[in-house]
């Protein structure tokens, strides 16, 4: 008896998984066509807000981005050498035929960071408020950190087709986690002398989270942007499967034609664009770090 239970138990389970799949897969492909063009016509103000920050990158001068990105880096991190470095990159980039990419590149991955902090900082906020948010919260950022990459492309594609916002939709996924975690460790670190304190001379709890709170979780807050940051253009080659342009279809280009030169450039291009704004970001919390440490010894 046990042993026919055991031979039957595989082609059940077999069968059971076909039925759910088959369930699933028809039940998607209904909410798509039913409700795709009314989710599709609600990222329509995300989709004009990529369109317009490309096409300012691409119309303006090289010179005047490069001199505001250089502005960025020194008001981060008020280095010469690191404006130095700054230059070096972007200068490489536009030297090697690479500035038209990179620009498409930035205003994706600026767009998605945005996106990322928006909806990041805030469910942070709410989980270092709440142990019962942040237990619901947790599961979730576990199965997007160690979902496979190209897993994000599936739905999102058949919900919204190939294009621009279905890749921006992919790299906020897979590059969110980051600033969320961090930020509501950040806040949950804040020692709770210094809560007391600020209590004491009558501050209410939303006075307490931004003047207090968030001010000395800035560091820790600026680690998890960068860190979305870097996810975001490492997940640029695999959205540029989905109609994303940029830096990563030329890498995808020549890993399907073999192009040696070309995916190493290009490659090499992502890099420097990580560098640069690893560089600023990690600047700007160590800035943040030296004067929260200046306030607190005060």
């Amino acid at each position: 008896m046990a042993n026919s239970w055991l031979t039957e138990f595989p082609a059940l389970s077999r069968e059971a998984l076909r039925d759910i799949k088959i369930t699933s897969d028809a039940a998607y492909r209904t909410f798509t066509r039913n409700y795709g063009d009314i989710v599709d016509a609600a990222f329509d103000p995300l989709l004009r807000l990529l369109i317009w920050f490309e096409n300012l990158l691409l119309i303006a001068p090289w010179w005047v981005v490069i001199l505001v990105i250089l502005g960025l880096a020194y008001a981060a991190g008020r280095s010469i050498p690191l404006c130095i470095g700054v230059l070096t990159g972007l200068l490489l980039i536009g030297f090697f035929g690479m500035w038209e990419d990179a620009m498409k590149t930035l205003s994706i991955i600026g767009v998605s960071t945005l996106v990322s902090i928006v909806l990041g900082i805030p469910t942070g906020i709410l989980m270092a408020r709440s142990d019962r948010a942040q237990s619901i919260v947790t599961p979730v950022l576990d199965v997007m950190q160690t979902m496979p990459a190209f897993v994000y492309l599936i739905p999102v594609v058949m919900l919204l087709g190939i294009g621009r916002v279905p890749g921006l939709l992919a790299v906020v996924i897979y590059a969110i986690p980051p600033v969320i975690r961090l930020t509501n460790l950040g806040i949950r670190l804040v020692d709770k002398d210094v809560l007391e304190a600020a209590t004491s001379y009558g501050a209410n709890r939303s006075q307490r989270l931004w003047g207090v709170q968030i001010p000395l979780a800035m560091p820790t807050i600026m680690a998890g942007i960068n860190q979305t940051i870097m996810m975001a253009l490492a997940m640029v080659v695999i959205a540029a499967m989905i109609g994303v342009d940029g830096l990563g279809r030329p890498v995808l280009q020549s890993i399907q034609n073999q192009y040696f030169t070309q995916g190493m450039l290009n490659g090499l291009a992502i890099v420097a664009l990580a560098i640069v704004f690893d560089r600023i970001s990690q600047a700007y919390a160590r800035r943040s770090q030296t004067h929260m440490s200046g306030i607190k010894s005060a």
